[in-house]
């Protein structure tokens, strides 16, 4: 573990690294399970199909369905969806106590939910996982991309949600 300053040096300089909100979700056989993320991220548009990756911690009770899945959807939230993300992060009660109320959801091919009203939804089947530290990095094989006509990321940074400006 690195010691005590450097961990939090390294938790207040990536509070100033601003990021977009998703919703990451899984289903299958070992159950249906979400959760609100930052870490996410694309890896490449190349290959047979383009791969995104999401971190998660190890402790996450998304983890465990989503690795027995094998899959998972990257929902990238709306500025206006920030009700949606403090359901699926845990700050906020879920309607009649299932998350997935709090949205539109429908499978995608892997059967991953995908939120009808997410900003893009990248649907992916797993290829692989890696734990490193306190987190595994899932990388995912992207097999449908669903694009809102318009939009704009809710963002996180400095511990609280941004809004983008518009020039």
């Amino acid at each position: 573990m690195p010691d005590s300053q450097l961990r939090q040096d390294f938790i207040d300089g990536m509070s100033r690294a601003a990021a977009s909100v998703s919703v990451v979700t899984t289903d299958g056989p070992a159950g249906r399970s979400g959760i609100t993320v930052s870490a996410m991220t694309s890896v490449s548009a190349d290959g047979e199909a383009p791969t995104m990756l999401v971190c998660l911690n190890a402790s996450s009770s998304v983890l465990t369905p989503l690795m027995e899945n094998g899959c998972f959807c990257i929902n990238v939230l709306r500025i206006d969806q920030q009700g949606l993300a403090d359901v699926f992060s845990g700050r906020a009660e879920a309607p009649e106590g299932d998350r997935f109320k709090a949205g539109h959801f429908t499978p995608g091919p892997t059967g991953a939910p995908m939120l009808a009203e997410a900003l893009v939804s990248f649907d992916c089947q797993l290829v692989s996982a890696e734990k490193v530290g306190t987190h595994h990095i899932c990388i995912g094989s992207v097999r449908k991309v669903q694009v809102a006509p318009e939009g704009t990321p809710l963002l996180y940074g400095m511990r609280r949600y941004l809004r983008a400006e518009k020039h």
